[in-house]
């Protein structure tokens, strides 16, 4: 009755615990930072550059539909002080235990979950930042404090700024794991 048994075996070795030497890890790895800039705070990016031009006369209806993006998307965006308390807590906890399961007990798993998640964690909080100054801009356009067109061209200029800021972070974060995979995997290349 040898039937399940290389079954199981080939399940086991598609959920290898090891990180640095499956192709799993390098595409969840591609896959996730490549879907990090493909939008800003779930605006396409094509919405954001069509209403990078603040001059024309009128409202402008790229502007207007950056604007109407914003105010379907910041919400999704809100932390109250309260819960921000327990993901600051929450997501402290688990960044330290991987750090010190990966990096001090040298769990490989660990370190690459480390490594994937504490950018992630740095995008979020850049994300939230983002969030908080649109909706000033948002509010101001919907007072009739600025301008449509004005507020829109703002938006849009930081939103590019943070695309690629998280660009970079991206890349950043990929060649340095690719560093320390390649270093993890030399020092144990069995």
């Amino acid at each position: 009755m040898r039937g399940p048994v290389p079954l199981f075996d080939g399940l086991l070795g598609l959920l290898d615990s090891r990180s640095f030497t499956t192709i799993w890890f390098w595409l969840m790895l591609a896959t996730v930072w490549s879907m990090a800039g493909r939008n800003v705070l779930g605006v396409p990016i094509d919405v954001i550059r069509s209403a990078a031009k603040p001059e024309g006369p009128g409202d402008r209806p790229e502007a207007l539909a950056l604007l109407d993006w914003l105010s379907l998307m910041l919400p999704r965006w809100r932390v109250a002080s309260q819960e921000g308390s327990w993901l600051t807590g929450i997501a402290a906890f688990a960044l330290t235990l991987l750090a010190m399961l990966g990096f001090g007990y040298g769990l490989e798993m660990a370190q690459a979950l480390f490594l994937l998640a504490a950018p992630l964690g740095i995008v979020a909080l850049m994300n939230l930042r983002l969030a908080r100054v649109l909706r000033v801009i948002l509010s101001q356009a919907q007072a009739g404090q600025s301008a449509p067109n004005r507020a829109a061209a703002d938006a849009s200029r930081r939103m590019r700024r943070h695309r690629i800021a998280v660009t970079a972070i991206s890349v950043l974060v990929v060649g340095v794991t690719a560093f320390w995979g390649t270093l993890w995997m030399l020092a144990r290349p069995f």
